[in-house]
C-alpha cells in the first residue's frame, strides 16, 4: 500500500498509482464580500407587532441567515461572464425597551437584494442523467442546463445598528415587500405583516460576511496514490475521567485579574457577540 494514504500536502509524486478521471463541478471563478448592510425594513410578525406598539427603544439584537435564493443570467456583450442575483432572508430578534425592567423580544424579516459579476465559461452541452425519475419528465425540458451553477457560503450576520423611524404613509415612497417563499415564511410561528400602516418603520443594519463563487460540471485528470481508508478509530460511548478532563483545563487567570484596559473586538465571533450584547 502507498505511503502517502492520507489527504495533505504532496513531496513525493514517486508513490503515484495511476491517473484516474473523475467527474466533479469545476471553479472556475470566485469573489468574497464584507458587506454593511444599511437601514434594511424590518417586516415583524404579528406577535412582533404588539410588542413594538409599546416600543420606546430598540436596544439592538441578533439575526439568522434562512435562505439565499440565486438567479445566474449571462452578461450581454461579455461572453462567458454572469451576473448573480441574489436574495438574502434574515429572522431578525429585537430587544424592545417597552418601559419594563426587562427587555421584551420582537421577531421578524429583513431581506437584502445583492449582484455581482464572475466567469463562468462556457459550455452548449446538454447533460441527462438515469438519476432522472419518471415524475420529473412531466416538469418539461431544462433548456438552461449550459449555465454555471451559482454558490453561495455565508456566516449568520452581525446586528451593527437598529433605529426607529417616523413616517407619513401618503408620501413614503418605500416599495413594501410582495411575497416570501414558502420555506421562509414557515420558519417563523406567526404570519409575517409585509403591508404596515402604522407611521412608524424599523430599520436594522447588518454585516454580512460571504463567498460566491460559479461552478460547472466537468472531468478532471487526477494522480491517485491508494483508497483513502479512514486510520481514526469511532469514539464509543466510554466517557473520559472527569477529573482528568478537568485537569486539562487550564486556569482561568484573566478572570480572578481583571484587566487594565477593554480591547475592541477583532474577529467574526467576538464581534456578534459584542454587537448582540451592547446596549
Amino acid at each position: 500500500m502507498a505511503e502517502n494514504g492520507m489527504p495533505g500536502p504532496v513531496c513525493d509524486l514517486s508513490n503515484v498509482r495511476e491517473s484516474v478521471c473523475i467527474h466533479t463541478r469545476k471553479i472556475f471563478d470566485s469573489c468574497r464580500e464584507k458587506d454593511c448592510i444599511e437601514d434594511l425594513r424590518f417586516y415583524p410578525t404579528s406577535a412582533a407587532q404588539q410588542v413594538l406598539s409599546g416600543c420606546q427603544m430598540i436596544r439592538g439584537g441578533t439575526a439568522e441567515l434562512l435562505y439565499i435564493y440565486t438567479d445566474v443570467k449571462p452578461v450581454t456583450f461579455n461572453r462567458g461572464f454572469y451576473s448573480i442575483d441574489m436574495r438574502f432572508f434574515y429572522r431578525v430578534t429585537l430587544q424592545v425597551a417597552t418601559g419594563t425592567p426587562r427587555c421584551a423580544e420582537a421577531e421578524g424579516l429583513c431581506v437584502f437584494d445583492k449582484r455581482c459579476i464572475l466567469f463562468g465559461s462556457e459550455g452548449g452541452a446538454k447533460i441527462f442523467s438515469s438519476d432522472v425519475s419518471p415524475e420529473d419528465l412531466d416538469l418539461g425540458c431544462n433548456c438552461g442546463c449550459h449555465l454555471p451553477t451559482a454558490v453561495v457560503e455565508a456566516v449568520d450576520p452581525i446586528v451593527l445598528d437598529t433605529r426607529i423611524a417616523e413616517c407619513c404613509t401618503h408620501n413614503h415612497c418605500e416599495c413594501p415587500l410582495k411575497e416570501i417563499p414558502g420555506c421562509v415564511a414557515r420558519c417563523f410561528a406567526q404570519e409575517l405583516v409585509l403591508n404596515d400602516t402604522s407611521s412608524r418603520r424599523y430599520y436594522v443594519t447588518l454585516g454580512q460576511f460571504s463567498l460566491v463563487r460559479l461552478e460547472r460540471d466537468t472531468q478532471l485528470l487526477i494522480p491517485v496514490y491508494d483508497y483513502c481508508i479512514p486510520e481514526a478509530e469511532c469514539c464509543g460511548d466510554d466517557q473520559q475521567d472527569p477529573c482528568g478532563l478537568f485537569k486539562n483545563v487550564c486556569f482561568p487567570v484573566n478572570e480572578f485579574f481583571p484587566p487594565n484596559s477593554l480591547e475592541m473586538p477583532k474577529d467574526y465571533v467576538s464581534t456578534r457577540n459584542y454587537c448582540s450584547c451592547k446596549g
